[in-house]
């Protein structure tokens, strides 16, 4: 057991490393037994990618989301609070960003036709972060979006989770929900006057063994809230469970949380995946990599979170990622057998900023053409190279080989080699359609692109159709 203002043991490091969280094994993953489950995941893994979205009061500041409250992480989180030195004084001012948050130009029907328009399958927002400000219209606390203190409580779209859950399935896209395992508002885990003090870490304010009815009285809290979320707010694809150093045999933060996802899926949500980070076990449906692409192809279902910008959170002079780097992220994700969840932080007045947008718009455009490439596929040998990264649907015995280019300025080369080595039958340009003549070699497919191929400059991609067998 640890003293209350020691340091975080090194297994807690692990989990989270300035605000980035480690990933599972993929000899770790538990396979589920249920056969509907199983049917989920083959979804899961047919859709590739995801709109992931960190929104709440803390977009106001532009700073990392809930973090800076942890006195323990505010070595890398506070390097942006620059107006006081109190940090008891800035945990107040944080947890008060509800009585200022006033998103008015928030227009969902706009996000969920800019998703749909730029191939996103399915939509992952947090209905809570670590600071526990709920984005929906829960009964269990007043500090929510709905709540009197918000002044978007009276506005039409107050309760941004329905509104957004709703227009976004109105697109055909599934719905991901993130949700906090954390709660460093509620009384129940961060409660005053424990024997930590004003210094707070990730974890309770209390040791959870020694006051078991407080720790009772935070899993029955945490249960309610999300048993609101997946019964109120109609068909959820996957609950995506963030703060994996709550859980079994840490500190007693066990939350039975098996409880609670059985017994949504035996009351309202059968299909339920559950994405339990870090934590391993039978919730871990999904592995989440984070701000990462692991280094070798994993064949279980996996799905990296990755950020247009540089943050999660919105920043008002962050940069964002051109269409092609955008591009390319995904045909490394992909071809090593994943999805990936494109991270989008809101503006505190409702609007997406124009820079992130320019960005999914150029993956759009790509995937306007490309995109038989990427739904639906699974991996393929020799899955990514420095410069090329392979897909294949086994039904239509179709591979897909991509030729990245890092820039415009490239030259594409007339003639080149495709690193594939099985024997193809017929070889055609996506884009073109052209039937390209071909020689097998030891090396792979020596192949000669059109004089149109290679005149411009440097596409995205040249994509090849490889059609192994008739």
């Amino acid at each position: 057991m640890t003293q209350t203002n020691s340091p975080l043991p090194e297994q807690e490091e692990q989990i989270v490393e300035a605000g980035v969280h480690n990933f599972s094994k993929e000899d770790e993953w538990v396979k589920p037994d249920d056969p509907l489950l199983l049917e989920r995941l083959e979804w899961f893994k047919d859709q590739k990618l995801g709109l992931m979205m960190h929104w709440g009061p803390y977009s106001q500041l532009g700073l990392v989301e809930s973090w800076a409250l942890s006195d323990e992480d505010g070595d890398w989180s506070r390097d942006d609070v620059d107006w006081t030195d109190d940090m008891e004084d800035f945990k107040r001012e944080y947890f008060d960003l509800n009585k200022t948050f006033n998103p008015i130009r928030f227009q969902p029907e706009e996000w969920a036709q800019m998703a749909a328009d730029n191939g996103f399958k399915y939509f992952l927002f947090t209905t809570k972060h670590h600071d526990g400000f709920c984005m929906w219209d829960t009964k269990t606390t007043d500090y929510r979006i709905t709540g009197k203190d918000t002044p978007f409580h009276t506005h039409k779209y107050a309760d941004i989770c329905r509104t957004l859950f709703d227009a976004f399935r109105a697109k055909g896209l599934g719905i991901s929900a993130y949700f906090s395992k954390a709660d460093w508002h509620t009384p129940y885990y961060w409660a005053p006057g424990m024997e930590r003090g004003r210094h707070m870490w990730r974890g309770p304010s209390y040791d959870p063994h020694k006051y078991p009815w407080m720790w009772e009285k935070f899993v029955e809290f945490t249960h309610e809230q999300i048993m609101e979320l997946l019964t109120n707010y109609g068909r959820i694809e996957c609950l995506w469970l963030d703060a994996g150093w709550v859980r079994e045999g840490r500190h007693g933060q066990d939350i039975r949380l098996g409880e609670v996802v059985e017994r949504a899926r035996k009351s309202t949500q059968p299909w339920l995946l559950s994405a339990d980070r870090t934590v391993g076990g039978p919730y871990e449906n999904i592995v989440t990599p984070e701000q990462t692409i692991p280094e070798h192809p994993m064949n279980i279902p996996w799905e990296s979170c990755i950020t247009v910008g540089h943050s999660f959170a919105f920043g008002f002079d962050d940069q964002y990622k051109s269409g092609r780097q955008l591009a390319h992220i995904l045909l490394e994700v992909v071809s090593k057998g994943g999805n990936l969840a494109l991270n989008v932080g809101p503006q505190p007045d409702g609007r997406l900023p124009k820079g992130a947008i320019r960005g999914i718009q150029g993956l759009g455009e790509w995937l306007n053409t490309h995109g038989e490439g990427i739904y639906s596929t699974r991996i393929c040998a020799p899955f990514y190279t420095k410069d090329w990264a392979f897909t294949q649907k086994e039904d239509v015995h179709t591979v897909y080989a991509f030729r990245m280019y890092r820039n415009e300025s490239e030259t594409p080369e007339e003639r080149l080699i495709i690193p594939y080595v099985e024997k193809v039958e017929r070889i055609e340009l996506i884009g073109t359609n052209d039937v390209l003549s071909f020689q097998q070699t030891e090396e792979g497919l020596l192949v000669e692109l059109p004089r149109s191929a290679t005149s411009n400059q440097a596409p995205i991609t040249h994509t090849f159709r490889l059609i192994t067998k008739s």
